[in-house]
């Protein structure tokens, strides 16, 4: 058996795309596609960061060809805003001065501001990494430099542009019209401050872009986290419309993100190489394994896999979590005589389908099955899943639990509900009553301190496992899906299967030994 998930991908002719335009064998996850009849000054920037020493890598390209299409019918930018979210190290800063910097030179009197988590360090980034790169580049004789505190910004005289910075405040970009706004490292905002700042100034500005860009952050990157969350569903429904009619009317805004769902291995090279645009070009798989062995999994998992950090779980004295690390077996299989169950989280937006069995050591084999968003997959899958396995039960929580609701289906799919609740058979549902589920969690608890389980460190387990909080139930307890700090199903799943093996079995498998429960 092994793990079902779904994590929304593009279709496969939008990387086909990128590998013939660009040469880019890492698209990203999220990417608006290039339109096909629409000119775009995206060379134009390649020459302008080719001029400041650093020629474009293909998703370089590939970005900022999107980014500056021209609309046909009004000669403007089609997209007013591009968001980019990418990992550390993948060569943001150089796309960033690129642009910045093209836009000075492209049209007269352009006001550009920069802004990063402060002001502080926007002066930094704009003197120490900027100003450099322009000053020793061939486009040097073009600019100047003035460093007056407050008034800082870097010349173009010949076009009478200017490059200033600006700080994270409600009063940023407030002053003279703005051309193109660029926010940074957008992962430090906790408020949508500066976006509002910005907008009013660029509403006269016909040609007017707001730029923002970021590695993943944490859960108190509110602004980040919200553009992120808009940017996959603009370019998922986008997809889905321009599957529908190639015509259809595309957004004034472009969003691009590379990004591996939990369920990709952070130590995996394949993982780095699907999710690292500019891996072979200016970092290297061995640069990426000594950050790993280095960093803390969980801020590797934010700079390199531009993924969101989330809060260290606090402990859960019911859960031994702490056991479970332990109790990894990569080999550990199915075998013949295997228990379903069945969980559906709490606000039913994913269903987890879990087996146990036990192995010929005696231990219990402890897998999910099937993950995935919606209800609707669950009955069919397990209606196949029956069949194929002709289990020894199927578990599922009885009226008050989220799952209850599949079971009038599941019964007309052929999955009964025992007439004789003493006597089932084989394959028929096991509905769990509250004293069950009591008595379920307590085993799983005693099954992992005392070492009888087994897993495969499955991602969606093992995340359910860490993020499990409890709730009392008279003097025992019950896992509480409302108050996980992750999402539950899975381990409420197995938590449920494992009791239908040991529950159900000595009733339905002839050749059963009950003393294989007592040693």
């Amino acid at each position: 058996m092994t793990t079902t998930s779904e994590t929304w991908a593009p279709p496969t002719e939008f990387a086909e795309d990128l590998r013939e335009r660009y040469g880019l064998e890492c698209p990203p996850r999220w990417g608006t596609p290039r339109h096909p009849d629409r000119l775009s000054l995206g060379p134009k920037l390649w020459k302008v960061m080719a001029k400041l020493g650093a020629p474009p890598m293909p998703w370089q390209k590939y970005v900022s060809d999107v980014a500056l299409e021209v609309d046909p019918d009004t000669g403007l930018f089609a997209h007013r805003e591009v968001g980019l979210s990418v990992s550390r190290q993948q060569g943001k800063t150089e796309l960033t001065l690129g642009a910045q910097v093209h836009r000075a030179m492209a049209w007269p009197r352009q006001n550009i501001v920069y802004a990063a988590q402060t002001r502080g360090m926007a002066r930094q980034r704009w003197e120490d990494e900027f100003w450099e790169k322009i000053s020793s580049s061939d486009l040097a004789r073009y600019a100047r430099i003035r460093k007056s505190n407050g008034n800082e910004a870097i010349l173009f005289p010949g076009k009478r542009s200017r490059m200033g910075i600006t700080a994270n405040t409600e009063k940023a970009g407030h002053g003279p019209p703005l051309d193109l706004g660029f926010i940074d490292e957008a992962f430090a905002h906790e408020d949508d401050r500066l976006e509002q700042a910005f907008s009013p100034a660029m509403l006269t500005r016909k040609m007017a872009q707001l730029w923002w860009a970021s590695a993943g952050g944490t859960t108190k990157s509110v602004w980040l986290n919200k553009k992120r969350d808009k940017g996959r569903e603009l370019i998922e429904a986008l997809f889905a419309a321009l599957a529908e009619d190639a015509a259809a009317v595309r957004p004034r805004a472009c969003y691009f993100e590379w990004f591996a769902p939990e369920e990709m291995n952070r130590a995996d090279p394949a993982t780095w190489r699907a999710t690292l645009p500019a891996l072979g070009f200016t970092v290297t798989e061995e640069v990426i394994a000594a950050e790993l062995e280095k960093m803390d999994p969980a801020e590797f998992d934010r700079a390199y896999l531009n993924r969101t950090r989330k809060p260290t779980p606090p402990s859960d004295p019911n859960v031994p979590k702490a056991a479970w690390p332990g109790l990894v077996d990569a080999g550990s299989k199915a075998g013949a005589d295997v228990a379903f169950a069945i969980d559906v989280s709490q606000d039913r937006k994913r269903a987890a389908i879990a087996a146990a069995c036990r192995r010929p050591d005696g231990k219990v084999h402890l897998e999910v099955v099937a993950y995935r968003p919606g209800t609707d997959w669950v009955v069919p899958a397990m209606t196949r899943l029956h069949s194929l396995w002709k289990p020894v039960a199927v578990a599922v929580a009885a009226s008050g639990a989220p799952a209850s609701s599949l079971i009038d289906d599941l019964v007309a799919a052929g999955i009964d509900v025992p007439e004789d609740k003493e006597h089932p058979e084989r394959g028929d549902l096991a509905v769990m009553r509250s004293g069950d589920v009591i008595e379920a969690c307590g085993q799983m608890a005693d099954a992992m301190n005392q070492g009888t389980v087994r897993h495969l460190d499955q991602v969606p387990l093992t995340a359910a496992v860490n993020g499990a909080r409890t709730r009392r139930n008279g003097d025992a307890w019950t896992l509480d899906r409302t108050s996980s700090l992750t999402e539950a199903s899975p381990f409420v799943a197995a938590t449920f299967a494992r009791w239908a093996l040991v529950i159900r079995g000595p009733h339905v498998l002839e050749d059963y030994d009950p003393l294989d429960s007592i040693y």
